[in-house]
């Protein structure tokens, strides 16, 4: 396990534009709703107007995007740690993005540590803004086991 890791697996996403970030995570989310998963994002900004314009220009059934929409896409940190809650004490399997600036997915990783610690069930995505870390991605990355983009969830390799 990667220096620094608290749960059992996580993921680092890289991102320039809220488009960006929805494109990277789009056929992500979709795959892992078909398997049932929660999918719950923790965003700085909302990308609700966002999604919804990307939503309306992609080739998907409409049952599929009516399922992506339905994501709480607002900036509504508290209902979300409530619905992390929740689904941990369900055992839910989920997904958590965590897409902000450095010092925000920071906050939102220590203030749900206590209830996602070493689960398996749960899966943390960290986007960083690329504008924002450019200098330090090197260093971000060796905190993570896998990073997602365009392409997919790919493992990091140990040098």
């Amino acid at each position: 396990m990667r220096k620094n890791q608290l749960t059992k697996e996580k993921t680092c996403a890289f991102y320039a534009s809220d488009y960006h970030f929805e494109m990277i995570s789009l056929p992500y989310i979709e795959k892992n709703l078909e398997d049932n998963k929660d999918i719950i994002v923790l965003t700085e900004n909302s990308l609700e107007d966002t999604m919804r314009t990307l939503i309306s220009n992609i080739n998907l059934k409409e049952e599929k995007k009516k399922k992506i929409i339905n994501i709480n896409w607002k900036n509504d940190d508290l209902n979300k740690f409530k619905q992390i809650k929740e689904d941990i004490d369900k055992n839910k399997n989920m997904i958590l993005f965590i897409k902000g600036n450095k010092n925000y997915i920071n906050n939102i990783n220590e203030n749900i540590q206590k209830w996602v610690n070493k689960r398996e069930n749960v899966k943390i995505i960290d986007c960083y803004n690329i504008d924002e870390i450019n200098n330090e991605m090197v260093d971000i990355i060796g905190k993570y086991q896998n990073v997602l983009s365009v392409r997919g969830e790919t493992k990091i390799e140990n040098k």
